[in-house]
């Protein structure tokens, strides 16, 4: 039996294949069509997603902003870019990228809670695969160096607008309205 050849370059992965996984409990992404496997988070990472969340949640509730979501949530920015953020935020108006699958586009917040075995990847590809598609807001959350570093979409790449340390009270542009009180959330 002859097989076919295979096509001359690098194999990309779509939705279509992502959607094909097997459940394994796995936490699986395609990025630029690449395969990506992260391990399970840790207990103090859960731990600053569930109180950021929470504060973030509570906030946007209570102001009709949105809605919040967390992981395991598939966020489609194209067929090859399937991701799963920590943390997203969508607003009110553009509610409409919600559907009952996933979030079809780019959300208007993404926040990645950084880890040894992710750092690399949320500050390099993942941020420049949120900034091409669209995200105006990336945070970039540091549990073991209590960070939140806080980005924005400018001339389609991320300007960093600050870092807040420790258990400082900031308001983002994101959220101006919200008096963050990291010290809740290490």
């Amino acid at each position: 039996m002859a097989w076919p050849a295979r096509p001359a370059g690098p194999i990309l992965l779509t939705y279509e294949d992502y959607c094909a996984l097997p459940y394994d409990g796995k936490r699986y992404e395609i990025i630029e069509g690449v395969l990506h496997v992260t391990p399970a988070p840790t207990t103090r990472h859960q731990r600053v997603s569930r109180r950021l969340l929470v504060l973030i949640s509570l906030h946007v509730e209570a102001q009709g902003l949105g809605e919040v979501f967390c992981s395991p949530i598939d966020v489609v920015l194209s067929p090859y870019n399937v991701v799963q953020p920590d943390i997203v935020f969508v607003s009110e108006k553009r509610r409409h990228i919600v559907t009952e699958k996933n979030i079809a586009g780019p959300p208007d917040l993404v926040v990645e809670i950084v880890s040894a075995s992710s750092a690399h990847t949320d500050r390099g590809l993942k941020a420049q695969v949120y900034a091409r598609h669209g995200v105006e807001h990336y945070w970039l959350v540091d549990p073991e160096g209590e960070t939140l570093e806080e980005y924005q979409l400018q001339g389609g790449t991320y300007t960093r607008i600050a870092t807040y340390q420790g258990g400082v009270t900031c308001r983002t542009r994101c959220f101006p309205d919200l008096a963050l009180d990291l010290g809740k959330v290490w």
